[in-house]
């Protein structure tokens, strides 16, 4: 396994009663992570968070804040956004599930956070990339991608979709 590009790691004693982490990714981490993720470009990755110690583990609460820009799904343009994505994850020792790897594991919305903790620490920077990664638009559109694409001669689904057809018959019916 690879280093991660955005490594800050927390152990169970440092997170003790509680402690305020602040952490910003330099330019040669932001291009890193853009690679990975498949991002044109990330101009900020920001992370605040409040890190604690509780029964089993380390609880991680806070915020990503990202500039980043994304390719167009329809035209490959460059669409920028920014984003402030909240999280609040649980790292225990006793996350992983039970039964063979076989076995189809069922989980519920408040599991979604919870993490296996590796040994006695956590690497916050890990856990906050992978929080961007899920806030990502999967597919991001350009404002003007309908009109360059329909300048492209491109149908919509409008022109083009199963009623379409229909449309048409329906309109050549009222003249």
């Amino acid at each position: 396994m690879t280093a991660p590009e955005f490594s800050h790691i927390v152990t169970l004693a440092e997170a003790g009663q509680g402690r305020a982490v602040a952490i910003e990714a330099d330019q040669a981490a932001r291009a890193a992570i853009a690679r990975r993720l498949g991002l044109v470009a990330l101009g900020r990755f920001a992370v605040t968070a409040e890190v604690r110690s509780v029964a089993g583990g380390i609880a991680a609460a806070g915020t990503i804040d990202a500039d980043i820009v994304q390719s167009c799904a329809a035209t490959g343009l460059p669409v920028p956004a920014t984003l402030h994505e909240p999280f609040d994850l649980r790292f225990l020792r006793d996350a992983s599930p039970a039964g063979s790897s076989e076995e189809e594991v069922e989980i519920s919305d408040a599991d979604c956070d919870i993490l296996p903790l590796e040994g006695e620490r956590i690497d916050l920077g890990e856990a906050a990339v992978q929080t961007l990664s899920l806030a990502l638009d999967p597919f991001p559109r350009h404002p003007d991608a309908d009109r360059i694409l329909a300048e492209k001669g491109v149908l919509s689904e409008d022109q083009a979709g199963p009623f379409a057809a229909l449309a048409k018959l329906r309109g050549q019916d009222q003249s």
